[in-house]
């Protein structure tokens, strides 16, 4: 057996999430993914993919990472790209497989990632985007950056996020410590509207980690919260004292890192 490492892209409003779910007629990442190597592949059954990380319905990815295995000699670069161009062929617009790469053996999407990033996009207007408005939360009410900032440094390090993930995905016996490496706001123009993005770069994150985060900090930003809230509700590892859960179509998936040897081809 020989495995790969696929990297795609696709607009999450179109998929019940990336995992694929027991009702074949719900649309999802994996399920679209897997069927169409199944397919181009001449494969008697789907191969069995691994994801660097999971996203909810509606969530966005620009550079997510698979990992799967395959029978028979390893695939060439001129072979992958074939493979690539198949793929892109038999699945929807909102999926971009971007490349394919023999990896080393037992290589896990998931497992063998070092870090991982996150961006969440935030259009802070009284009026609506005309463009942003599928990858973006519209906020109407102005957003104090600084106190964003300042709040948004309580949570870089190593901590226990149990305050900031789902209460029904973090049983007691869960560990639910990460390290956040890098929380960056940033303000760029797209198409003649300016953003707002919160860059979050961590080792890895649970489940709606990222989107209570922003739902926190935008708390704090909107004056609802003071800055050193956010010291209060990570000590208390109680979700019911964290903020919202913000917009799913706000947040992409930007990229995860791994060591250079994992890759072959």
């Amino acid at each position: 057996m020989n495995t790969y490492a696929l990297t795609l892209s696709y607009e999450g409003l179109d998929f019940s999430g990336f995992a694929r779910q027991k009702d074949d007629h719900i649309t999802t990442v994996q399920g679209t993914l897997e069927q169409a190597l199944a397919t181009v592949l001449r494969l008697d059954t789907l191969p069995q993919t691994i994801c660097a990380g999971r996203t909810d319905a509606g969530v966005h990815a620009l550079s997510q990472v698979v990992s799967f295995e395959l029978p028979g000699p390893g695939l060439d670069t001129t072979q992958c790209g074939q493979i690539v161009r198949s793929l892109n062929a038999l699945t929807p617009a909102s999926m971009s497989v971007r490349d394919l790469h023999l990896a080393c053996g037992g290589f896990s999407a998931r497992f063998d990632a070092i870090s991982r990033e996150y961006r969440y996009y935030i259009f802070n207007e009284p009026y609506p985007p005309t463009f942003a408005g599928g990858f973006a939360w519209h906020v109407p009410q102005k957003l104090n950056l600084d106190a964003l900032r300042y709040a948004a440094d309580y949570l870089l390090g190593e901590h226990d996020f149990r305050s900031f993930c789902t209460s029904s995905s973090a049983p007691a016996e869960k560990n639910t410590v990460r390290e956040i490496t890098t929380i960056e706001v940033l303000e760029h123009s797209f198409l003649g509207e300016q953003l707002i993005t919160i860059r979050i770069v961590g080792n890895a994150f649970l489940h709606s980690m990222v989107r209570i985060i922003v739902g926190t900090l935008c708390e704090v930003a909107q004056g609802k919260r003071t800055p050193d809230d956010v010291l209060a509700i990570l000590a208390a590892k109680d979700r019911s004292l964290a903020g919202q859960t913000a917009p799913a179509q706000g947040l992409i998936f930007h990229r995860v890192e791994y060591p250079a040897e994992c890759f072959i081809v």
